[in-house]
């Protein structure tokens, strides 16, 4: 007697740290799924998406050369998609109704193991006919994240682009806004400012400090066994509170 075929995966996301941790929350919800393959952009999903075949693709939303949203329209029923997002606004009435599944960022064990109980089930069958969705997507897409800060600079204002932002960090009833040449201070608190911005870049790991993940030089333990970020270009680490230590778990 055959054995029954081994489900495959492919997984798309940019950011490395990122997609490391999907690997490992999936891993560990499903040791039988082969990971067969993983992209960095969408045109390189497409295409080893079409070489290897995979049962399910994991797709980021925004990536880079093709969006998740491009790539699944493109592969409309050749495998079932989840669609690996950071924004809430994405997780539309379609995605609960069954239509498609989803994982917010960062990824917890408890999303992920509901997912993959879904996809067990859906192996089975064709996978779903996402055109619905996909404009329910597409029309949700264009707001973007936060893009600049226009912050206090001693007497004088600047624009400062959030890529260049190391850290945000809470002070009194202001934000200090860290980067590899200096700090600046803005009237927002970190709440607020969380909401704004791109949660694939952007992590909360303390109460009053918000770190961007490409500022990462590595992550390593203290005494008490909690996570410690070095960043590059600052000699400062971050300490991640024990609230936010799970994050950084499957890395």
């Amino acid at each position: 007697m055959s054995r029954p075929k081994q489900p495959s995966a492919l997984i798309a996301e940019d950011e490395s740290m990122l997609r490391a941790q999907l690997r490992a929350r999936l891993t560990q919800a499903w040791p039988e799924l082969a990971v067969v393959a993983e992209a960095e952009n969408g045109e390189q999903a497409l295409a080893l998406a079409r070489e290897l075949d995979p049962d399910i693709a994991f797709l980021d939303i925004r990536m880079p050369v093709k969006s998740g949203l491009e790539v699944a329209e493109q592969l409309a029923g050749d495998c079932h998609v989840v669609f690996v997002t950071a924004y809430d606004q994405y997780a539309v009435t379609a995605f609960e109704q069954g239509a498609v599944d989803y994982v917010l960022k960062p990824v917890t064990p408890e999303r992920m193991s509901k997912v993959v109980e879904r996809l067990k089930q859906r192996l089975d069958h064709a996978p779903a006919d996402l055109a619905t969705v996909l404009a329910q997507l597409n029309a949700r897409a264009t707001a973007g994240p936060l893009r600049w800060i226009k912050a206090s600079l001693g007497p004088s204002m600047r624009l400062i682009p959030v890529d260049e932002v190391v850290y945000f960090h809470a002070e009194d009833k202001y934000t200090k806004v860290v980067t590899a040449e200096g700090e600046a201070l803005i009237r927002k608190t970190i709440k607020d400012l969380f909401d704004e911005l791109n949660g694939e870049q952007f992590w909360q790991v303390h109460r009053g400090t918000i770190v961007n993940l490409r500022a990462i030089d590595r992550v390593d333990r203290d005494y008490r066994d909690q996570p410690l970020i070095t960043l590059k270009g600052r000699p400062e680490k971050l300490t991640v509170s024990r609230t936010f230590a799970h994050l950084f778990k499957a890395m």
